[in-house]
């Protein structure tokens, strides 16, 4: 299983996990975890539910479509991917993904970042290395 954030760290990640699943002949789940829209709220700060639905869908469309660029790449190199997509906090969402897909591995890509960005930013990778059921493979972005 490989999780994505779209960022130039996930590509690292993107491109170890699908050389790996090749060479293992293996099923590559391509998971991508939406956060609900912020808004920036302007006036009395009311945004109505239709509007806010609108956002939501929007935002739902443009994730489905980067994902489904990404698992086409992969295709392309000779993986057998499936993108699943999913809403909600990314490293409880992709902890509860790769248990209910028996994942054997999750490959994830890290920004690498130290010191005061890593405390007050927090980091994905760390809380999946400590969560997830299966190993976590990190591979720093460039």
């Amino acid at each position: 299983m490989h999780a994505t954030d779209f960022s130039k760290a996930s590509t690292a990640a993107f491109k170890r996990a699908v050389a790996m699943a090749k060479a293992d002949r293996a099923q590559l789940i391509i998971v991508h975890v939406m956060t609900p829209p912020s808004l920036a709220l302007s006036g009395d700060g009311y945004v109505s539910p239709r509007l806010y639905e609108e956002i939501e869908a929007s935002a739902r469309g443009q994730a489905q479509k980067r994902l489904d660029a990404v698992v086409a790449q992969a295709r392309k190199a000779g993986a057998r991917p499936t993108g699943l997509l999913l809403e909600g906090v990314p490293h409880e969402r992709v902890a509860r993904a790769a248990r209910a897909k028996k994942a054997d591995l999750l490959v994830i890509g890290t920004h690498g970042r130290t010191g005061l960005a890593k405390f007050f930013l927090g980091s994905v990778a760390t809380r999946l290395v400590a969560s997830a059921s299966c190993p976590v493979l990190t591979v720093r972005g460039r």
